[in-house]
């Protein structure tokens, strides 16, 4: 396909990208690779991690790589819809209303602490993130392209926090987590220069149209209807479940099969292959399946694993074009 040829210069720089955050955000090199993927299949990032351990220099360092767009927003109890997504103004002349934009319409968003905000504001941040567009006064504004968000809600502080609701977290592709880094990694990070000036001091690693193309080429990645099938049966599982009483969804579905394309892009290939899947199911099921009783991280992650030991991996060759 002529859309792949003009790529390969480009899923390059998009490991220099990779490489380049890893090097400020030391030792998180699978978080950021699960980072781009979503960006590139299109979806936002939930993280649920403790704070302190790098999530907005992750996404800060992102955004100068590609010389996008960065706003972060700290949700607390008492912010409304329009702090997020904007308001009208009348103008000089008290004659008509001007749209004075929020901070939503930046190409990187980092929504702190979703869970602390109330459930009216959390709709209207996630309404926005689906449809890609905020309408107000009966006027439609398009966010910009790209539009990638990372939400964080802290896991171990509940109090006077408003959970997001099952329908709400199916709206995001991955749930992620940089956790705390090990001995090494933590000593690389004292020695190393100070994170926020190497940050300021980035050149863009690639342009903006670059990643754009990149992205309409994940959409375009080849899936064997074998592996479409796989993708269903999996679900499947989940749905008939003792243990569960809520399974995947067809979105749910449908972001499997845009994260495992973008998953191959990234891999230099025009084509899914049965890992691809297998390397984003975790992060893509953990935070849409809602068991009879409590489950940690470790035992969902174990119970995915166990999932797919109930499937055979179907057998996948390139295919022709």
């Amino acid at each position: 396909m002529a859309l792949f040829q003009k790529t390969h210069l480009s899923i390059e720089k998009l490991h220099t990208l990779i490489d380049t955050v890893d090097s400020i955000v030391i030792g998180k090199k699978d978080v950021t690779r699960l980072t781009i993927v979503a960006m590139l299949a299109g979806g936002h990032i939930l993280f649920e991690d403790i704070p302190g351990v790098g999530k907005t220099l992750l996404i800060r360092t992102i955004a100068k790589c590609l010389d996008a767009d960065f706003a972060r927003i700290q949700f607390t109890p008492d912010l409304i819809p329009s702090d997020i997504i904007g308001f009208s103004v009348p103008n000089a002349e008290g004659t008509a209303f001007n749209f004075r934009k929020g901070p939503i319409f930046n190409q990187l968003l980092l929504a702190d602490e979703i869970n602390r905000t109330s459930p009216r504001t959390q709709a209207a941040m996630l309404e926005a993130m689906s449809e890609k567009q905020v309408t107000l006064d009966g006027e439609t504004h398009t966010l910009p392209e790209p539009f990638f968000v990372l939400a964080t809600q802290n896991p171990i502080e509940y109090k006077g926090t408003y959970p997001l609701p099952e329908a709400q977290l199916d709206r995001f592709l991955f749930q992620l987590s940089l956790g705390y880094p090990d001995t090494e990694q933590e000593v690389q990070m004292l020695a190393a220069p100070d994170q926020q000036k190497a940050v300021e001091i980035l050149q863009p690693v690639m342009t903006l149209d670059e990643f754009l193309t990149l992205k309409e080429a994940a959409a375009q990645v080849y899936v064997d209807d074998s592996l479409l099938q796989y993708i269903v049966s999996l679900a499947l599982l989940t749905r008939n479940h003792p243990a569960i009483r809520l399974g995947i969804s067809p979105r749910g579905n449908q972001f499997a099969l845009a994260s495992a394309r973008a998953h191959a892009l990234l891999a230099g290939r025009d084509y899914v292959v049965p890992q691809d899947i297998l390397d984003i199911l975790k992060p893509l099921y953990r935070h849409r399946l809602l068991f009879e009783t409590h489950h940690s991280k470790e035992e969902i992650d174990a119970f995915i694993d166990q999932l797919t030991r109930e499937l055979v991996i179907p057998k996948q060759s390139r295919h022709k074009r």
